[in-house]
């Protein structure tokens, strides 16, 4: 059987975001999982039932460390000679591909997840760029996730290969029957709201992620501060033209007053892209921002939530969306690769311009006070992710590795 190696920087990359698809895999190749150690590996060898290699990469720029890294992986492709590599994280994409060209690996494939250097300046932009130039010039295919990171990647010149999005562009797809809310009980929803004290007459925006600067944290601190502080009456008459709703001024409807409530389901990374001060002030003592730190189990606390707030700054095709919308909720994105692929501005979400607090406070606004609009986003939401279902995207990377493997024969 051919081997196929699967690489990201972190286990925890492969951990979630190749979540049964290792297992599939396994079934046509002999599979191994790279990454650096931790438990993560641990339950990607249990799980999907594949070999597993800890080899240590940082996910920073580090020249010392990342040459020894790059030997540690020549060396291992040297003796293993695995017939596909597929990385899937920027630096082990960038470390691996050196390595199997070196090593003469007859296929080398990268999946861009998300670009980097977009939303950074300067000189540190312009090393980010050469270094995805040297990791798609080692690799033999190059596949964006989506729409967005494919135009970003023409834009830039990183490559003049031919780049082809697979499956609708998401890395794994989506499992719609274990992302529904339906598989979560009644009793254990109403047990993991007493636990945080969220009642009846609260509406929950959530947000699921790392806690950092990227993801949009400060905006949405800052935004979600301000809708609680603003009267309801005042909420209404905000105004939406800055961010193009069509929608018609807040009507609140009904004859209850929902309170809101940030739910902050992701670990804190002050070490990698650290929050403002005042915002980790306010995510401490706000009593209604909830921070549950990270949860290997996503799903409860989707399910006693009512949408999902994700002001990223960039992403290649987030999964944390089309798990929102699996789970029947609505989701307010950022206007930016991937977020504006899966959700479609008044239909199953809301979409706002990146770094605007303000309009993200709006759009938090809209869908607390106006029960029509969130309704209606809420009655589209599970069937825009159908193009996404996991078992179709699997198949497509199953066939893809196929194809490329006639090709270098």
């Amino acid at each position: 059987m051919k081997k196929l190696f699967r690489i990201s920087t972190v286990p925890i990359s492969l951990n979630l975001l190749l979540t049964g698809q290792l297992r599939y895999l396994n079934q046509f190749y002999e599979v191994t999982a790279i990454s650096g150690e931790g438990r993560d590996l641990e339950e990607v060898e249990q799980r999907e039932n594949v070999k597993v290699h800890a080899l240590e990469m940082a996910r920073e720029i580090s020249p010392f460390t990342d040459l020894v890294s790059l030997y540690r992986l020549y060396r291992y492709f040297r003796k293993e000679k695995p017939d596909i590599v597929h990385s899937i994280t920027p630096k082990a994409g960038l470390l691996s591909m050196i390595a199997a060209r070196l090593a003469g690996v007859p296929v080398r494939m990268h999946t861009f997840t998300g670009l980097i250097f977009p939303s950074k300046k300067g000189f540190f932009k312009i090393v980010l760029i050469w270094m995805d130039r040297l990791l798609a010039g080692c690799a033999t295919n190059v596949y964006p996730e989506g729409i967005g990171v494919k135009q970003d990647l023409l834009q830039y010149h990183i490559t003049r290969k031919l780049l082809k999005i697979i499956a609708n562009g998401n890395v794994n797809g989506i499992n719609t029957t274990y992302f529904n809310c339906n598989q979560i009980s009644e009793n254990l929803q109403k047990d993991l709201r007493i636990s945080l004290g969220i009642s009846e007459n609260d509406f929950v925006f959530i947000f699921v992620g790392r806690l950092v600067k990227d993801k949009g944290i400060n905006e949405l601190v800052s935004a979600f501060k301000n809708v609680v502080s603003t009267p309801l009456n005042d909420r209404s008459q905000h105004s939406t033209s800055n961010i193009q709703y069509s929608t018609s001024s807040i009507q609140h409807s009904t004859t209850k007053q929902l309170q809101p409530k940030l739910l902050l389901v992701g670990p804190l990374e002050q070490h990698l892209d650290p929050l403002n001060p005042e915002t980790l002030k306010e995510i401490e003592t706000n009593p209604h921002i909830l921070s549950v730190g990270f949860q290997q189990e996503v799903r409860p606390y989707f399910a006693i939530s009512d949408a999902l707030v994700f002001p990223s700054y960039r992403e290649g095709f987030p999964n944390v969306v089309l798990q929102s919308l699996a789970m029947n909720i609505p989701a307010i994105v950022t206007d930016i690769n991937g977020c504006n692929e899966i959700v479609q501005h008044e239909r199953n979400g809301l979409i706002v311009p990146p770094k605007d607090s303000h309009s993200l406070q709006i759009a938090m606004e809209e869908l607390l006070n106006d029960p029509a609009l969130y309704q209606t986003l809420k009655s589209k939401a599970q069937e825009s992710i159908l193009p996404y279902e996991q078992k179709a995207v699997w198949e497509a990377i199953l066939e893809e590795y196929r194809e490329v493997e006639k090709e270098r024969v």
